[in-house]
């Protein structure tokens, strides 16, 4: 890219052609105040004014998110006009606030409480009206508070290239102007998927997951028989909240936290991902040879399966009737579990720990009870969790590293470990669908042409001279373009995996927050490497499995010898499998 000359501060400097003032100044080591600078490049540009600059030849100041560098550029970041203007906008968003920082649930990670200690805001410089607040509480995932909304449109931006839906959108005019679904709707009456990219990104706390943190208090204290269980993706994000480098696993002190916390029981929802891919693979090959429907798609996550009852209730056939991991292992838990150690399944609590917002809403399916009780009783994502360690006084960096329970569940292979990741699931089942069609393992474990943050990833397996083909899609923006081939009648797949969060569970809704502005010791690329990161984790742990494919853990094939009988038998269906129905009152 060619370079052009340009000062900051009097100082020379060459940068790349084509750079804004904001992106400019950061690959000189200035950091401008902003309340973009540190997001995923998704926000209404130059809408906050918190990152005003001078420039020599421009008619007053101007926004650097937005301004283009050019030749011989000359800018001023620290002038008297620029430092008290900045002062200003910042004063002005917080004159239209809600200013409970204590009681707010972002209050570690607020960039406008961050930008305020940054250009030294000054308290209640600006009174009068606030803009009337919206708060929206009624679905089981996301809070929407608009009284600490600061219109920055970065929900906006990201549910449009996430998912290609405009679910959020500025409402009202002027003073009185909004995010909100349209009519000023709650989520639960807009065709939202609740995947939580929207909070992922907020700077405040207007979009945050709906906590049931005392959901497991009261279980707590009522004396039930409180167990829980882990996604696989906790474990490659949780040491961040402690300060942790991205991509550090803590599946250890993560488990002696948990035992701390008071849980009877500590699980690893990898147990549950090999039983899935049991039930899925084997449904998979019986579509396969009895003329099924296909391709068959993957079920193991609510926010596509959300966008799926929404928007492609025609095609919801194809889906897996397999319940996602987290809920068969609530089952097994409530089943099995409870009749092999004497236990009332009416006293058992199950607590999830997810890195997804959209699980509290599975959770709570009428299609996901199991003889009148939850499978799952409540879900608390990879942050509440950290609130819960944090609030119990826990040192998590000291602590030892501790095991899983798996007397007669929970143990696991690496196929269940990267479940977390786009493509893993869809590499867990082929391991195991080749052995199941061949009688043999694939000679190299991994099945590499499925990894990767490609939008789409496709590949060809080759069985007994039959090509079977697969593709893989993580977010609905890129979901849709493989739906809409199928409902074209265009689709050459047999199988495919879809995520619902750009990345899979590692970037999930209820992931930490990635701002670097609160990662001081991370790297300055960190917005496009943490994913690769948190990734590179799990597929650690996959490496460092003695078993790896999920028909060979010894604990799943007991399960079946003992009281399933069989992959999809009538007893897996009764416990292991759902249903789904069209949404049509929301559908474009």
């Amino acid at each position: 890219m060619a370079k052009i000359n340009i000062k900051i501060e009097g100082i020379p400097y060459q940068v790349d052609e084509g750079m804004t003032i904001l992106e400019a100044a950061k690959a000189c080591g200035y950091e401008i105040p902003s309340l973009c600078a540190y997001n995923h490049g998704e926000c209404s540009k130059g809408s906050c004014r918190v990152c005003l600059v001078e420039v020599t030849g421009a008619r007053g100041l101007v926004a650097s998110c937005v301004y283009p560098v050019n030749e011989g550029m000359e800018i001023t970041i620290s002038s008297p006009k620029a430092v008290a203007a900045r002062r200003a906008s910042v004063e002005l968003l917080l004159s239209n606030h809600s200013m409970k920082c204590q009681q707010c649930d972002k209050n570690e990670y607020c960039e406008l409480l961050y930008a305020a200690k940054v250009t030294g805001a000054r308290e209640d410089m600006f009174r009068g009206s606030q803009t009337p607040v919206t708060i929206d509480r009624l679905t089981p995932s996301i809070v929407r508070d608009t009284s600490k909304c600061v219109l920055c449109g970065r929900c906006v931006e990201r549910c449009k290239n996430a998912h290609g839906k405009g679910v959020l959108g500025f409402e009202k005019r002027g003073f009185n102007t909004i995010v909100a679904p349209a009519e000023n709707r709650s989520f639960a009456n807009s065709p939202c998927i609740l995947c939580g990219q929207c909070v992922s990104v907020c700077p405040t706390g207007a979009l945050m997951e709906k906590s049931e943190i005392a959901l497991v208090d009261e279980a707590m204290k009522a004396g039930k028989y409180v167990v829980v269980q882990t996604a696989p993706a906790v474990r490659a994000a949780l040491g961040e909240e402690f300060g942790m480098k991205i991509g550090t696993a803590v599946t250890g002190k993560m488990v002696a936290a948990l035992r701390r916390l008071g849980f009877k029981k500590v699980f690893d929802t990898n147990y549950a991902a090999d039983l899935t891919i049991m039930e899925e693979a084997t449904e998979l090959l019986g579509r396969i040879k009895n003329g099924g429907q296909l391709p068959m798609i993957t079920s193991c996550s609510p926010g596509w399966i959300n966008y799926a009852e929404i928007n492609y209730g025609d095609l919801l056939g194809h889906l897996s009737s397999c319940k996602s991991p987290h809920e068969m292992f609530g089952a097994i838990l409530k089943s099995y579990y409870a009749e092999a150690n004497g236990i009332d399944p009416k006293d058992m609590f199950v607590v999830s720990i997810m890195p997804c917002t959209a699980k509290k809403g599975e959770k709570d399916r009428e299609q996901l009870m199991t003889n009148g009780l939850k499978d799952v009783d409540a879900v608390l994502t990879t942050r509440e969790l950290a609130k819960l360690i944090k609030r119990s006084g826990i040192n998590f960096t000291k602590l030892p590293d501790e095991e899983f329970d798996n007397d007669i569940v929970g143990d696991y292979t690496g196929a269940g470990v990267i479940f977390g990741v786009t493509g893993g699931v869809m590499e867990a089942a082929l391991r195991t669908a080749y052995y199941v069609l061949t009688g043999k393992e694939h000679e190299a474990v991994k099945f590499e042409v499925v990894r990767g943050f490609d939008g789409i990833k496709e590949a060809m397996l080759e069985v007994n001279g039959q090509e079977i083909w697969v593709a893989v899609a993580h977010g609905m923006k890129n979901a849709q373009v493989l739906l809409d081939d199928i409902r074209a009648g265009k689709s050459k797949y047999a199988f495919i995996e879809i995520m619902g969060c750009p990345g899979g569970c590692i970037a999930g809704g209820g992931q930490p927050f990635v701002k670097p502005q609160f990662l001081p010791n991370e790297d300055a690329d960190i917005l496009d490497t943490y994913k690769e990161k948190r990734a590179a984790a799990l597929y650690s742990e996959d490496e460092r499995q003695t078993l790896r494919q999920s028909h060979n853990n010894p604990q799943i094939k007991a399960l079946y010898e003992k009281f399933l009988g069989e992959p999809n038998s009538h007893k897996a269906h009764e416990l292991l499998h759902t249903t789904y129905a069209a949404r049509e009152a929301f559908r474009d």
